[in-house]
Order: structure tokens, then C-alpha cells, then sequence
């Protein structure tokens, strides 16, 4: 359950957009995850590029209440090409703990095609499991370069968009739409000013689990927004709050410091 709640976690962070700007960035942002106002777990991300190249390192940690009934980690890295209009995958790698158990994912990307992946412990599958089929592994990205993008401006441009993520273990498409101009106020937060709100719609293609309730609930909802922040004139925008709604209250994703040299 912690392992799948912190993947999870993790892929929330996590999409393309056409840009011009070449600049080296070197920035460290931080998220507090809350499920109906309680704190359950911590996320830092730090991210590198140098024009031509990129690289994220992720971490989280549960916190707060819920290390009363778990404790868990994960890491995420990826990294690839930035020097065109888009960020490009090329290495994807994802590490969990939690409860004594350890999961991990590997992926290499080719062109936007997988070229490797490798899953410890193996995943079982079982009758309701969708097979993951060679034509699903075209023109695909990992889901943590997907949720950073490059643009110009802070506009409905960047909610309009569709993307293909493989995480190595399911397939799936992520579709957004425009919704609303917004501003965020709060000085508890790591930004204040301007944001645009995007709709997120979740479409599961294969290597789920066709009883999953997590992966039926996810397909169903309709309540998941994602608003998008400038990262300082870098040229790149992050997701400034997620918002998912839940049976448990809200689960939501908050930015709380951002730092861009």
C-alpha cells in the first residue's frame, strides 16, 4: 500500500512544450503532500540544465500523522535532452522503501521510443493484468520530465496538451485542458502571483490492473487540477498546486520553496 501511495506521489509530479530559451537553470523546489488538511509526506526535486541537457533528482518521505500507521521513501531521477523545443527522455529510474520491502524501475529511452526496462522485484501477471504491447512503447516519455514545462508565457496554451507515459510499468495518456486564469496569494506557499489552472484526465492504456480501484478511480475522476507557476525567467513552468479529489478529503500537492539560480 505505501509503496503504490508513494509511485503514486511520485508520478503526481510529474509534460512538453515548444520553447526558445537555452539558458542553464539550476533550481531546487519543495511540496508538501496533504490527504483532507493533514500532512503525510514531503517532496524535494532538484533540477539541472545546462541548455543542451537535463537531469531531476526526487525524494520523499512520509511525515506527519501518517508515520504513526507507515514509513516509507522514494526516489526518482530522470534525465535526457533539453536542447530542443522539448525535454526528451532518455534514463528513467525509480526506487521505493517501505515496511523492509524495496521496489525498483529502470526505463531507457530512444527517441521518444523504450529501449530498456527493468522492473525488481518483477511484476506478476496475473489474469486482470492489461498486457503492455510493443506499440505502447512508441512515442512515450517518463512522467517527471512530463510535468515540467518550457514555454513563453503563462497562458491556456500550456493546459492544452496530451502526453504518452510509460513508468515501466503501466501505460498510460494524460490529457489536459484549460480551465481558469488564477492567482496564488498565500505566503506560506513558495510563490505568489500569477498561475493558470489546468483540468487533468487520466486514461490508463495497459500494464494496470484491471481490479485496481486506484487505477478505476484515477480513470473516473473528474476533480484532478493541476496549476502551473513560472520557475523564476528560467523559461520553465511547475506545477505550483494538485489538487485530487478523494472519498478521504482532498489529496493535494503545494508548492512551499522554490530557489532558481
Amino acid at each position: 500500500m505505501i509503496r503504490s501511495a508513494l509511485s503514486l506521489l511520485a508520478a503526481s509530479f510529474v509534460l512538453f512544450a515548444p520553447s526558445v530559451f537555452a539558458a542553464p537553470v539550476d533550481a531546487r523546489v519543495s511540496y508538501v503532500v496533504t490527504v483532507g488538511g493533514i500532512n503525510v509526506a514531503l517532496v524535494d526535486i532538484d533540477f539541472d540544465d545546462d541548455g543542451r541537457r537535463y537531469g531531476f533528482d526526487l525524494s520523499a518521505r512520509v511525515t506527519g500523522l501518517a508515520n504513526v500507521v507507515a514509513s516509507g521513501t522514494a526516489k526518482v531521477s530522470a534525465s535526457g535532452a533539453s536542447a530542443g523545443g522539448s525535454l526528451q527522455s532518455e534514463r528513467f529510474a525509480l526506487e521505493t522503501r517501505a515496511n523492509g520491502e524495496n521496489f525498483k524501475v529502470d526505463v531507457g529511452f530512444s527517441g521518444r521510443n523504450v529501449s530498456s526496462f527493468q522492473v525488481t522485484p518483477p511484476i506478476v501477471d496475473t489474469y486482470d493484468r492489461v498486457p503492455l504491447e510493443r506499440v505502447h512503447l512508441t512515442g512515450v516519455g517518463d512522467f517527471l520530465s512530463a510535468f515540467v514545462l518550457k514555454g513563453r508565457e503563462l497562458d491556456k496554451g500550456l493546459c492544452e496538451r496530451e502526453f504518452k507515459i510509460f513508468t515501466g510499468v503501466e501505460r498510460f495518456n494524460i490529457r489536459m485542458g484549460f480551465l481558469d486564469r488564477d492567482e496564488a496569494t498565500s505566503p506560506r506557499t513558495g510563490y505568489q502571483g500569477p498561475l493558470v489552472a489546468c483540468s487533468v484526465k487520466y486514461q490508463p492504456i495497459s500494464g494496470h490492473f484491471d481490479s485496481s480501484e486506484m487505477t478505476q478511480y484515477l480513470a473516473d475522476n473528474s476533480r484532478i487540477i493541476l496549476w502551473y507557476a513560472p520557475l523564476g525567467a528560467s523559461g520553465y513552468f511547475v506545477p505550483y498546486r494538485v489538487n485530487i479529489g478523494t472519498s478521504m478529503g482532498d489529496l493535494s500537492i503545494v508548492l512551499t520553496n522554490s530557489r532558481v539560480e
